[in-house]
């Protein structure tokens, strides 16, 4: 194998191509474990592919090719899942203190494991980065695909020294795996119960000695490592499923399109699956069995820098002058807004294309697109893609989005590659939404909104639809909104929501991002910014079921930024209110940050249902910190600092511990940074939000804004 990845670094294009068949199958299996029969499959294996081809000649040490290619996979299924609502809680809210861990990572379990296997993943966590490493290649070991003297090679150590390591480790992973077990029942052991209420939830090798020495000494919990399988044993029973033919081409088309040298990146990204050119593909080859356990192993704190990966840039005769690469949003004088992210590379193949320059009578083709988004969404199909080309479109009538897509086929409305598509909706009467989707199975990304005299985007009834990777900012009512009867297993990802102001409301419209009026489970809000805007940052107000909010970022709302007299703005970062008769949507509210807003920094509202409010933070806020007053549920390791009201207004039905305001007197000389700069400027590469300091404690109170 070193010797392929050497020669395939070298520009051979046989050995790439060679190099990409044996890859293949390991790759699509190990996504297909982590996913399921999810419709994006291929999409998330073939940009792995793509990701190892054009990284290949930055790859230093080409013994660890196979550690290097699961590190790719590990975060492209990583990403998709972030953005894919949770199917199965590893624990009630309740039974385990919360870790404050990526909700991906613990999804990726949950999808793919189940019993003891899932607790075998949830082991692997106590145990130290080296140990992970050495586990994750000794999967490869008894799956068959490394030999014991390749293992020995890739750690460097010798045969007798490896079976050492190898023993050591799996006497630390029985000693977690029993761990884990009798945590999960912990009632049945007061001591236990003791000792856990004392652990701040993360899995750690020093906690795992603590809880180590308990199991080993109590009979009772104990007794679970003698019902454990041998790890070995939990392999079987995976399914092995053959590679799509038409992913299989796709992916060899992209490793013969050229010579992969750092100065010359692999083409082919292009290249749709839905080639024809699936004879020469079909006997290719069929998955390994390599299973989601061996997956599971590499979901690791920090896997290693992977190499980074250029956005591919649109051939220059295909893209007009007009068009512009993406870039930070126009600031308007006198008043800030939040940068695009860093790299937004959009879609690299569609179905339609739209540009400012194109023609509602031509063939919505990349060489004669479309000039509206009104024509591209009354001739999309299930299963097709809209790629919105750079530059401004301003819309002259409103867009109704009425076609579903299909769970297996998604439709797809995105900016395309590099490029800065901004929907401009000025043109729309102010009494009507700019953009109004009744839909099911979309996903919309990538794109600018702003200019709307009315609400710039309403979802309304929207099923499975997911809005990642926006900047909707400018616009008078608000935002984005979800709202209506029958909203479900919708997500917000990635967004930033800023800056909506109505002049005729002064301060009393203007939110940045709203689910509300209607009702439907499975809805998550996650990684987004909401700040600026003239009313709430964040909206929940008469929604009737219970939203999943975590890591968003609330801040400035309310504040008068336009010098009008006579302002009157609630001004919340979270308003968390409940249904219109019976407020009672039982939120779950986790690692969310509110700074700086004119009113409270999370405010029930009236709800009285069972919310969970868990490692927020609540700073310099002009009104409360929390009030929760009329509410029930919980409160768990929140923070509220330096707020114009009270840290907290708790209801009788609230049950509250490891709380800032239950631990003393808390001032800003109690947060490692005070600073707001860099969670309110750029975002990541990747449009993940900032990692900073900021508002961090050394107590693990409150949100954790490092990510």
């Amino acid at each position: 194998m070193k010797r392929l990845v050497e020669a395939a670094q070298a520009g051979d294009r046989t050995a790439l191509a060679e190099l990409t068949t044996r890859a293949l199958p390991s790759v699509y299996h190990l996504v297909r474990s982590a996913l399921g029969d999810h419709a994006e499959v291929d999409d998330v294996a073939q940009e792995c592919m793509i990701r190892m081809i054009r990284g290949l000649p930055e790859l230093r040490d080409p013994d660890r090719f196979r550690s290097w290619l699961a590190t790719i996979a590990y975060r492209q299924v990583s990403d998709h899942l972030r953005r894919q609502p949770p199917v199965e809680p590893l624990a009630e809210p309740d039974a385990l203190p919360h870790t404050g861990g990526d909700v991906a990572d613990r999804t990726v379990v949950a999808v793919a494991l189940s019993g003891q296997r899932r607790e075998l993943v949830e082991a692997t966590r106590w145990l130290t980065p080296d140990d992970q490493h050495l586990l994750a290649l000794w999967w490869q070991e008894a799956l068959g695909d490394l030999s014991r003297a390749d293992l020995a090679e890739a750690l460097g150590i010798g045969e007798p020294h490896l079976a050492v390591r190898l023993q050591r480790m799996r006497d630390q992973l029985a000693t977690s795996r029993t761990i884990e077990a009798a945590l999960r029942r912990r009632a049945t052991c007061p001591e236990l119960g003791t000792l856990a209420r004392t652990w701040p939830g993360e899995r750690s090798p020093v906690w795992r000695k603590r809880f180590g020495r308990h199991v080993r000494g109590c009979v009772r919990c104990g007794s679970h490592r003698a019902g454990l399988v041998p790890p070995e044993r939990l392999l079987h029973g995976l399914v092995v499923a053959p590679v799509p033919a038409a992913l299989v081409a796709a992916v060899r088309a992209a490793a013969e399109a050229g010579p992969v040298t750092p100065a010359t990146p692999a083409h082919g990204l292009t290249y749709k699956l839905t080639s024809h050119k699936l004879a020469a593909a079909a006997a290719a080859v069929t998955a390994l069995a390599l299973g989601a356990i061996w997956y599971a192993v590499y979901v690791t704190p920090d896997p290693g820098p992977v190499p980074a990966v250029a956005a591919p840039v649109a051939p220059p005769s295909a893209a007009p002058a007009s068009r512009t690469p993406g870039g930070p949003s126009p600031t308007p004088t006198g008043s800030s807004a939040a940068p695009r992210p860093a790299s937004v590379t959009g879609v690299t193949v569609a179905d339609i294309f739209v540009a400012p320059d194109g023609d509602d009578d031509a063939d919505g083709s990349l060489q004669r697109p479309f000039a509206t988004l009104n024509r591209a969404v009354e001739v999309v199909r299930a299963g097709q893609t809209i790629a919105l080309r750079g530059g401004v479109h301003r819309l002259t009538r409103p867009v109704e989005i009425d076609t579903d897509g299909t769970r297996a086929r998604r439709i797809v409305l995105s900016g395309y590659r590099g490029e800065r598509a901004v929907l401009d909706a000025a043109g729309v009467a102010p009494d009507k939404y700019a953009v109004t989707q009744r839909t099911a199975f979309w996903t919309v990304q990538d794109l600018e909104v702003r200019g709307s005299r009315s609400h710039a985007w309403t979802c309304s009834s929207c099923r499975f639809t997911t809005f990642r990777r926006l900047s909707v900012h400018d616009n008078h009512r608000s935002g984005l909104t979800l709202r209506d009867p029958g909203t479900t297993g919708n997500q917000v990802l990635d967004s930033d929501f800023y800056r909506n102001y109505d002049p005729a409301a002064r301060g009393g419209a203007g939110i940045g991002l709203g689910v509300k009026f209607g009702d439907g489970g499975g809805n998550v809000v996650r990684g987004n910014r909401a700040f600026h805007n003239a009313d709430d940052g964040f909206d929940f107000g008469a929604f009737r079921s219970p939203v999943t909010i975590e890591d968003n970022w609330s801040y400035g709302n309310g504040q008068n930024r336009w010098n009008v007299s006579g302002w009157d703005s609630n001004g919340f970062g979270f308003s968390l209110g409940g249904g219109e008769t019976t407020p009672s949507a039982a939120h779950r509210v986790r690692n969310n940050a509110a700074w700086d807003n004119r009113g409270d920094g999370f405010g029930a509202e009236g709800n009285t249902g069972e919310m969970s409010l868990a490692d927020n933070t609540a700073y310099r806020n002009g009104g409360d910190g929390f009030d929760l007053g009329g509410g029930r549920g919980t409160a768990r390791a929140n923070l509220s600092v330096g707020n114009g009201g009270r840290p907290v207004v708790l209801g009788p039905g609230v049950s509250a511990d490891g709380n800032s305001w239950d631990r003393g007197e808390w001032r800003d000389s109690s947060l490692r940074s005070v600073d707001p700069a860099v969670a309110e400027g750029r975002r990541a590469a990747d449009g993940t939000l900032p990692r900073t300091a900021y508002l961090g404690t050394a107590e693990g109170v409150g949100a954790d804004l490092a990510g």
